[in-house]
């Protein structure tokens, strides 16, 4: 009887007592996330031609809770905000095939609706002329790639918050 007692209780198992310590942290994890009040569903539009660094925004907004677009070129961009209403935040690549984002910032603030949209430019150009062009044409912020992701979460809900 004993025995039986031991193979049940984790703190006196080891095998178990590691699976449970495991689960605990995790878990706590999921319910803090889940108690957050989401950001009303603030949507953000990602104009990036690298699909793995697409797909890795959309992730880490996602995860965030905010409805995520997704353009893989400056065409697709394009389309987009002429036969859609207004996200709350673009980030939006430099160099895109097709389209450039410079050209699309330029579209951007002069289309009925979308004229007020924050726009963060995300590029591998590091040139103080490329910046100085990028808010010059209108883009409210510009981060380097490669970016940190706490950083750039924190600048888009800075700016979503701020979005009519």
């Amino acid at each position: 009887m004993p025995e039986q007692a031991l193979d049940r209780d984790p703190r006196r198992d080891p095998v178990r007592a590691r699976f449970h310590q495991k689960l605990r942290p995790a878990a706590y994890i999921y319910s803090v996330r889940m108690t957050q009040p989401p950001l009303d569903r603030a949507s953000v539009l990602v104009v990036e031609d690298d699909d793995n660094i697409s797909h890795m925004l959309k992730f880490m907004l996602e995860r965030e809770q905010y409805r995520v677009s997704l353009a893989l070129n400056g065409r697709i961009a394009k389309t987009f905000i002429e036969s859609n209403p207004p996200p709350s935040v673009i980030l939006l690549d430099v160099m895109l095939p097709f389209i450039d984002g410079f050209e699309l910032v330029g579209l951007i603030r002069a289309t009925a609706g979308w004229h007020s949209v924050p726009i963060i430019m995300l590029t591998a150009k590091t040139q103080e002329q490329d910046a100085v062009r990028a808010l010059d044409a209108g883009a409210n912020d510009y981060i380097h790639k490669p970016f940190a992701p706490k950083e750039l979460l924190a600048r888009v809900r800075r700016y979503a918050r701020s979005s009519p």
